[in-house]
């Protein structure tokens, strides 16, 4: 049951991102291009988006102490902003501001026959396997 609610979540999402344009990544470049064919879109889709989510927000945790299908919320526990927030937080923006993909972009995008939408979920993917990999690596062993 979860996993068929996830899956129409997630397709709902999907066409949500390819309605608005936003699968598209030349729409998305268009916005970072204010001397020559701006396009505006981006800020309502996000704008959009951020009011739906705090509303969702609202009523979802104003109207349940536990979600339908899990024990609990799972919720960040860390709220620091911190070295590592800021640096994956550029590192996300210069990528989605070359490339004209984010990952919420580039998964609806895979079925709608970009060729460069490919390359770049599997940059993306290979990416985080090397971030965590360097991350294991660069943490100090556990006590027993």
């Amino acid at each position: 049951m979860r996993i068929a609610i996830a899956l129409l979540i997630g397709m709902i999402f999907g066409l949500g991102i390819a309605i608005s344009g936003m699968a598209n990544p030349a729409k998305v470049l268009n916005f970072f291009d204010f001397a020559g064919s701006w396009d505006l879109s981006l800020i309502f889709v996000m704008g959009g988006a951020l009011v739906t989510t705090a509303i969702g927000y609202r009523l979802v945790f104003g109207a349940r102490a536990e979600p339908v299908l899990e024990a609990a919320y799972y919720l960040p526990a860390n709220r620091m902003i911190d070295q590592r927030l800021i640096t994956g937080s550029a590192i996300f923006g210069i990528g989605w501001g070359i490339s004209g993909f984010c990952p919420g972009g580039a998964i609806p995008a895979l079925g709608l026959g970009y060729g460069s939408t490919v390359l770049f979920v599997g940059a993306m993917v290979a990416g985080i396997a090397l971030t965590r990999f360097a991350l294991n690596a660069l943490s100090p062993p556990a006590r027993a």
